[in-house]
């Protein structure tokens, strides 16, 4: 537990990247009207779950005012909520709701975390800062050492963890390569990877739950449900 502390207390008072730094603060002294009355988190967050968990869900970033303003991944906005039924209807989180961080949600299974800790502008962080933030997505994949699923959201999310694990076998002095072919991001797409911490890694993606892509019937309730059930099964939960 307490390497977890540690690690988190990092991740909350990080200051790598000025842009990202400087937006997250504005947004939170700035505010959107309707929530105008709350005192926004306005720092990276930290990831949320089970830390026993077998499903590693890998987002992009907080949303400007969902989780800069929370202070908790997935929550508060409308891909967290998205993301919260889908859970809900696989039996993985106790609601299918998350407003904020004294909701009562528990998540059993699965821990969430995104390859970028800031909320970034327009959630486009540039190549810099995920690489700059890709430690702390190391060693999350360190310290989960049950995960045996990884469900990439989005293509973003997809690459990011892709180079991470390429980062922890060179740390753990692992022969360890991306698999060639590389594999491509698409919805539904499953990868049989090794795992640099020994054995095989299930690797699933899924478009993002953004509203972005919610809105136009790119991606279905019933399309991330799909993925995260076969992650259910395929984690043995």
């Amino acid at each position: 537990m307490k390497l977890w502390e540690k690690l988190n207390a990092e991740i909350v008072s990080c200051g790598k990247c000025p842009r990202l730094v400087a937006y997250r603060q504005r947004v939170a002294v700035e505010k959107k009207r309707e929530f105008r009355h709350w005192d926004y988190w306005g720092k990276p967050i930290t990831g949320f779950g089970d830390l026993r968990a077998k499903i590693l869900l890998v987002g992009l970033a907080p949303a400007a005012h969902g989780g800069n303003r929370t202070g908790r991944i997935f929550t508060g906005d409308s891909s967290a909520q998205t993301l919260m039924q889908a859970l809900h209807a696989v039996g993985l989180a106790s609601q299918p709701f998350s407003l904020h961080r004294d909701d009562g949600l528990k998540l059993s299974g699965v821990y969430l975390t995104a390859v970028c800790r800031c909320a970034p502008p327009e959630n486009k962080p540039t190549t810099n800062e995920i690489r700059n933030c890709l430690p702390y997505l190391v060693r999350e994949l360190e310290l989960l050492r049950e995960v045996k699923v990884i469900v990439a959201l989005g293509q973003i999310a997809f690459n990011g963890t892709l180079k991470a694990l390429e980062e922890l076998a060179r740390q753990r002095g692992v022969e360890w390569q991306t698999p060639k072919p590389r594999p491509k991001f698409a919805h539904g797409a499953h990868y049989e990877i090794p795992d640099p911490r020994g054995g095989i890694l299930q690797f699933l993606a899924s478009y993002h739950p953004s509203r972005q892509n919610t809105q136009t019937g790119r991606l279905t309730l019933q399309m991330l449900v799909d993925v995260l059930s076969r992650a259910k099964a395929l984690a043995d939960l």
